[in-house]
């Protein structure tokens, strides 16, 4: 697959179905197996991650190398990297309350299963702790954090009058024409607002979303669009929201057919590099040398993570570039109205807050299952990432973060 191959220890073999063995060999090339310090842990399969069946010990060890799951494209980093000092005043503890009970920084790590954590104030390193075995080498997965790097992506091609929100998305994706995404328009998409049916439960073998990890096992291109083609409409476009990692997949496929590059070459180009990120990522594919996955399946490390949280506090700006629409990350992460007049409380694959406090710092984030997450909040110049290693893809968080980030942003205020 894609020219690379390593051999799947046997402990890792051992948890593997037939039909995902040949899926978890497809990592890395031989030498980033010798550099990368976690390439030979047994690691469990993608249906078990789905499934909340992987035991702690062996989820630390998948969500850091899950580009042995599936093909990947790099996005290489770039050429100096974006200095992250510390900061003058660091964060050494924070004390907050969630209903009758008080908890401290350590209570949060422990009782989410937080693997990583990056605190950046005015761009500064307020605190930086890896649990698990983790270290800066290290890259974890995204989930769906990656549904807002690829949502930052259609921000960047909007810059370039490549592509516009109003666009019917059929223009870009020929493969829906004729589907329930006639009449479709890109807004819409991301504001997951399609009015075409899906059901996005991670557990149930039988749900689109499982569906649409099926066609990505299965490694056949244009597998996911095809399923897409399928859905049937629920409701008028614009009218509800549900939802949906198809839609970002969707996305996706909108964006790299604007721009005519894959999205992990567009994302190195537009900005990796040009931010200065300091290592390289990954992103998952189709199939081999195929398309990104849009909402999902990118690895980072945890500074690279803060920086594109930075990047994005920075109004979308890279070394005095202006990379994204002025405008762009208000318009992006506060939340819309759908075309009835209905409230929305989402923006464009980024989660605003939503207690007084976090609407009057204009806070948002994007959000994983496993326990991911990238905060920010403008008001306090503020970047908070979270790794979780959570064995549950929802409900596996004893503490909400954000009452943490909260803590945290008044600490720091």
């Amino acid at each position: 697959m894609n020219g690379r191959l390593v051999i799947v220890t046997l402990a890792a073999a051992c948890l593997l179905s037939p039909g995902d063995v040949l899926m978890a060999q497809s990592a890395n090339s031989p030498a980033d197996s010798a550099a990368y310090p976690h390439a030979n842990e047994p690691i469990g399969t993608v249906r078990q991650m789905y499934d909340g069946a992987l035991t702690p010990e062996m989820a630390v060890h998948t969500f850091r190398n899950i580009d042995r799951l599936f093909p990947t494209r790099t996005v290489p980093h770039g050429a100096s990297p974006k200095p992250l000092p510390p900061s003058p005043i660091p964060l050494r503890d924070v004390h907050f309350r969630q209903g009758d009970a008080n908890y401290d920084l350590d209570q949060y790590l422990d009782l989410n299963r937080v693997a990583g954590i990056l605190v950046l104030k005015d761009g500064r390193i307020a605190l930086e702790r890896y649990r698990y075995g983790n270290s800066e080498r290290t890259r974890w997965m995204s989930m769906s954090v990656a549904k807002s790097i690829t949502s930052t992506l259609v921000g960047a091609a909007i810059a370039q009058h490549r592509l516009s929100l109003s666009d019917p998305v059929t223009k870009y994706v020929t493969a829906l024409a004729g589907s329930a995404y006639d009449g479709v328009s890109v807004r819409d998409i991301l504001m997951m607002s399609s009015g075409v049916r899906w059901n996005e439960t991670y557990t149930d073998s039988s749900s689109d979303r499982r569906h649409l990890l099926e066609a990505q096992i299965a490694q056949q291109p244009g597998a996911a669009m095809k399923l897409m083609a399928t859905l049937p409409r629920a409701a008028s476009p614009g009218t509800i929201n549900n939802y949906s990692t198809g839609e970002t997949q969707v996305a996706g496929e909108i964006v790299r057919s604007a721009v005519g590059r894959p999205l992990a070459d567009y994302l190195a180009d537009r900005i990796w590099s040009r931010y200065g990120m300091e290592a390289d990522a990954r992103w998952w594919l189709d199939s081999p040398n195929g398309h990104e996955i849009g909402g999902s399946g990118f690895s980072a490390t945890l500074r690279d993570y803060g920086r594109f949280g930075q990047f994005i506090l920075d109004g979308g700006v890279a070394n005095g570039e202006r990379i994204l629409p002025k405008g762009w990350v208000e318009e992006a992460s506060t939340p819309k109205t759908l075309r009835d007049g209905d409230a929305l409380p989402y923006g464009y694959f980024w989660w605003p807050g939503t207690s007084p406090g976090q609407l009057r710092d204009r806070a948002f984030a994007a959000i994983g299952i496993f326990g991911q997450h990238i905060y920010i909040n403008p008001a306090v110049h503020l970047v908070i990432v979270i790794w979780g290693a959570q064995t549950a893809p929802t409900g596996g968080a004893i503490i909400d973060d954000w009452k943490f980030f909260d803590a945290v942003a008044e600490q720091m205020r």
